[in-house]
């Protein structure tokens, strides 16, 4: 299978569709073993479109309390990188729980250069992978790594911020392949700064002042939490990205088909109703 042509078609049709990003975070083997398939299946059901999958780190650096729970039981349930790059391919391949969406792996430098990065991204383009987003990459250190994955056709996402300046979010513009990813508040995953007030209008401005800067299109994640929020996000933005909020709604599945069925009536709720 043609994975690298494929990743292209994925990426590429849903960036150059009128859709709005529908996104959603999942960390692997969350809250189980054997739970990922069934969840990312649920996701892709439920009116998500593009999927971030986790790479469980011990120590991050952005990442809010729920998101650091869920990493340490991903890697309790044994998911190295290998393993994250084997589900994926399951993920494509399988005949119950085929995922045809694209899917970036979102997660720190660190166990990608400990991996190796051309060996890394080599074996993401052959397991199905369509693209990145590291957080503490700046763009500026990344011309090797933008320049294997965009060898293979692989997106790199950077980052975008409430304190960046106009010249840093036109930079980043132009550095993003497909798209730029807008942390919403100066705040940790999981946030609770978005439930109103001068919080809710700063970001109004700060989208809009992104919007001025960009050619491209950008989601907004971190704190997102409700339909109402995506609502009035997607009227600023090109998409949202829902995280803890989505693992929050599964941690206390007893079955990875329980985890799917909350995962698809939260999803369902957030995405369907806001519209």
């Amino acid at each position: 299978m043609n994975f690298e042509l494929l990743m292209q078609n994925r990426l590429q049709t849903l960036i150059e569709s009128d859709q709005k990003l529908n996104v959603a975070y999942l960390m692997p083997e969350f809250p189980m073993a054997d739970a990922t398939l069934p969840v990312l299946f649920a996701l892709q059901n439920s009116g998500v479109n593009l999927i971030e999958l986790g790479i469980p780190f011990s120590d991050p650096l952005a990442d809010g309390s729920v998101i650091q729970r869920a990493a340490l039981k991903s890697i309790e349930n044994g998911v190295t990188l290998k393993k994250l790059l084997a589900l994926v391919k399951m993920a494509r391949e399988s005949e119950n729980y085929a995922i045809h969406i694209p899917i970036v792996l979102m997660g720190y430098y660190n166990p990608m250069y400990s991996y190796g990065i051309e060996s890394f991204i080599t074996d993401a383009v052959k397991h199905g992978v369509d693209g990145f987003i590291i957080p503490d990459l700046p763009p500026e250190e990344a011309s090797l790594f933008r320049t294997l994955a965009a060898s293979h056709g692989l997106s790199v996402t950077f980052l975008i911020s409430p304190v960046t300046i106009d010249a840093r979010i036109q930079e980043i513009d132009n550095l993003s392949t497909h798209f730029s990813y807008c942390v919403s508040v100066n705040a940790t995953t999981g946030t609770s700064k978005l439930a109103g007030g001068i919080e809710a209008n700063s970001l109004k401005d700060y989208l809009s002042r992104v919007r001025k800067n960009t050619k491209k299109k950008f989601v907004v994640g971190f704190g997102i939490k409700t339909p109402e929020q995506v609502h009035e996000i997607q009227k600023n933005a090109d998409g949202v990205v829902v995280g803890s909020a989505l693992l929050n709604a599964i941690q206390s599945s007893t079955s990875p088909e329980n985890a799917a069925h909350h995962a698809q009536e939260f999803c369902h709720s957030l995405f369907l109703n806001s519209n």
